[in-house]
């Protein structure tokens, strides 16, 4: 590997998506120099480890993959890049496990919120998890009509072409519904591998890396007639839009999916309870050498769909799936520093520098250590960890790769620890600006106080704040903003607002700099002016507020439904007597540590100042409602309180939810109706003394329309 290779571990968002578009950039004239005018610009051993860096960040963030990405490409492109195709129904990924413990976890979850007691069976589908690319085929009327990528889960790449060259894949499906998208996996067999890679040798062709690569790359050959030799398979296990039901449960109807013609995967067995969900992961992590293709975990699911269908969805992950991956690689090597980075809450995070080692294929210089509790072999309440083994510069470290991707240390080596190794001291200043970094009662991480006045703070907070979930400004990306920052150029989000405005119609200032042209200055410009409208939550997010992430700013924006309303009640919460600070606390989902630090981030002279310079220079969009025109509760202000009888809590809460009703934690003026269960105590009690309508589980289903 060359000095390109990099550790992952510690890209923020926004510099992995500037990472991932210069790698593409120089990628891409790569394999034109070298596969379109035969003339190389960089050894294949420099081109291996770009390839290699772009893979690693990729694998740490899915979702940042670009369309042209240069996983996903073999030679040069023929063609401009793919049509895109919006999939009906989202292609959501699926929260990974990796210790029996989180399935255990996982399990319980689920019984929690279906309100199932432990005894009660419940069964799962255990099935391999393929490690090949993500694809949807449409098929209307029995015929295929299209086929895409995931993509970013919404949109996908038109692979339509390429898709019926698979022999796996049915051009035509006789009994199916009018209406049927399957979702399964494309993936090449190891023996399959070794005849492609052997054939491009046989042309004086580059070989590939890896099974999953070959296979992504091919079916993401822009010329059909280059996917067509290759030797792609598929896996179908799962569906997305159809007009009529394919069975009642998992199992039944992966079993319909096999008798319409498609290849499922014979692993796929039933499992009844955690127990047995982790006997068949051990048969199968035992089975994996011989199966004869990759895999690198295996996908649990709750079997009846009627179940599925009551759990639903998180933002991004379904509730009744997870993937249990397999154990990550091992490596031991030398630990030669500790570093100490500062976040943008100020947190600070010790990291390894290690000396180099592979770990599942990857060089790792630096690895996590989390904390100053960690690195002292502590737990944060005080109990040992590795057997109370601390951490020192000098030892013999063991590093795996969490997921097979994030680099941490795991074990230390007591045999093989200089004489002269000393305990680390965790600083208590901030190496950044100086100011006192203080540990909270109660927080396992020590903090920097320094606030606007550390720059490694205000660097990382205008990082977060082009980030993907907040306001995602193309072309703005972590390169950018560290120079910006160094320069002056941009200190606070607001000055990204008045780039233009300060660099006057010559761009003079940004085309003189590396990299930059009236092309380029003029695109960034436009990308900015682009976000000069902003949704409420994802304003709320970018601000970076402690303890403020993304689901709770989506939380706080629906229950205040303008970004007006929301000021004006933080600045009311001020006084903890008041009804805004109440109201705020009955947010349910947000507790006194969250309200806490929103009232005192909006409320702080400074904080307030800089966030008023940015909301100058946009325009906020209130909170988006779902559809529920005919919902009798949208816009109410319901509680819920004691034990509900036919559905959880939390299931009740969700569709209250989506039926356009905020859901409280406590009863008060403003709340407009009360469910009361058996067991409900002063929350009805003060219903009535307010005169709020009670009503009971019944009433509540009849109410919206339950069964």
């Amino acid at each position: 590997m060359s000095g390109e290779e990099i550790d992952v571990a510690h890209l923020t968002e926004a510099q992995a998506r500037a990472e991932l578009a210069r790698l593409a950039q120089v990628l891409t004239e790569a394999d034109a120099a070298y596969h379109t005018h035969d003339a190389p610009v960089m050894s294949d051993a420099a081109y291996d480890a770009l390839k290699a860096r772009n893979a690693a960040i990729e694998a740490r963030f899915p979702a940042l993959k670009r369309p042209d990405s240069p996983s996903g490409r073999v030679g040069a492109p023929p063609a401009d890049g793919f049509a895109k195709l919006r999939h009906k129904v989202r292609m959501l990924s699926l929260a990974n496990a990796f210790e029996d413990r989180e399935i255990i976890e996982f399990d319980a979850r689920i019984r929690r919120y279906l309100g199932l007691p432990e005894t009660a069976p419940l069964v799962y589908t255990a099935e391999p998890k393929i490690d090949g690319l993500s694809l949807s085929l449409r098929y209307e009327a029995g015929r295929l009509v299209q086929a895409a990528t995931r993509g970013d889960g919404e949109v996908g790449e038109n692979v339509t072409a390429n898709a019926r060259t698979i022999a796996d894949i049915p051009e035509r499906l006789d009994g199916a519904p009018e209406v049927l998208e399957i979702r399964g996996e494309v993936y090449m067999s190891h023996a399959d591998f070794e005849v492609l890679n052997a054939r491009q040798a046989a042309r004086g062709e580059k070989s590939f890396a890896n099974p999953r690569n070959a296979a992504a790359g091919s079916l993401r050959q822009l010329d059909p007639a280059v996917t067509a030799e290759r030797p792609l398979r598929f896996f179908a296990y799962g569906w997305g839009e159809v007009s009529a039901p394919l069975a009642d449960t998992q199992m039944g109807a992966i079993a319909r999916l096999a008798a319409l013609g498609f290849p499922t995967n014979p692993l796929t067995t039933l499992c009844d309870g955690p127990d047995a969900l982790l006997a068949q992961y051990r048969e199968i992590e035992q089975a994996r050498a011989t199966l004869g293709y990759d895999i690198d975990g295996v996908v649990y699911k709750v079997n009846d769909l009627a179940l599925q269908a009551r759990l639903g969805f998180r933002a991004t992950t379904p509730r009744w799936a997870i993937a249990h991956k397999f154990p990550a690689e091992l490596a031991w090597t030398r630990l030669e520093a500790i570093d100490i980075q500062v976040g943008r809450t100020g947190a600070l995070s010790p990291v390894a520098r290690l000396r180099p080692v592979t770990v599942g294929g990857v060089v790792v210089r630096s690895a996590t250590l989390h904390n100053e509790d960690y690195i002292a072999g502590r737990s944060a309440t005080g109990e040992p960890i590795r057997e109370g083994r601390d951490i020192r510069v000098g030892d013999w470290v063991q590093v795996y790769r969490a997921g097979d991707v994030i680099p941490k240390v795991a074990d230390v080596d007591l045999g093989r620890r200089p004489a002269d190794a000393v305990p680390f001291v965790f600083p208590d200043k901030c190496p950044e600006c100086g100011s006192d970094a203080v540990r909270e009662p109660g927080d396992s991480v020590r903090r920097c106080v320094g606030g606007l006045i550390c720059p490694a703070q205000a660097v990382e907070r205008l990082r977060h704040f082009v980030s993907r979930p907040a306001f995602d400004i193309e072309g703005l990306g972590a390169k950018q903003i560290e120079a910006f920052y160094r320069d002056g150029w941009i200190r606070e989000p607001a000055d990204i607002f008045t780039l233009e405005a300060r660099f006057g119609e010559g761009l003079q200032q940004l085309r003189n700099r590396e990299g930059w042209g009236d092309k380029s200055a003029k695109n960034l410009f436009e990308a900015i002016d682009q976000k000069r409208t902003i949704p409420f939550a994802r304003l709320l997010c970018a601000l970076g507020i402690r303890h403020v992430g993304e689901q709770a700013s989506s939380l706080i924006a629906r229950h205040y439904g303008t970004w007006e309303a929301f000021v004006a009640a933080m600045d009311a919460a001020r006084d903890p007597n008041s009804p805004e600070w109440k109201d705020l606390l009955a947010i349910d989902g947000v507790g006194e540590v969250m309200a806490t630090s929103l009232v005192r981030t909006m409320t702080e002279p400074h904080e307030r100042a800089s966030i008023e310079r940015l909301t100058a220079h946009l325009t906020i969009l209130p909170a988006e409602r779902a559809d529920t025109a005919r919902s009798p509760i949208a816009g109410k202000t319901l509680v819920f309180t004691g034990t509900l009888e036919r559905m959880t809590r939390a299931e009740a809460k969700t569709r209250a939810e989506a039926l356009g009703a905020k859901v409280a934690g406590s009863v008060s003026a403003r709340t407009d109706l009360v469910i009361a269960g058996p067991g409900a105590g002063s929350k009805a009690k003060k219903a009535a003394e307010l005169g709020i309508e009670v009503i009971d589980e019944d009433a509540w289903l009849a109410l919206i329309g339950a069964p």
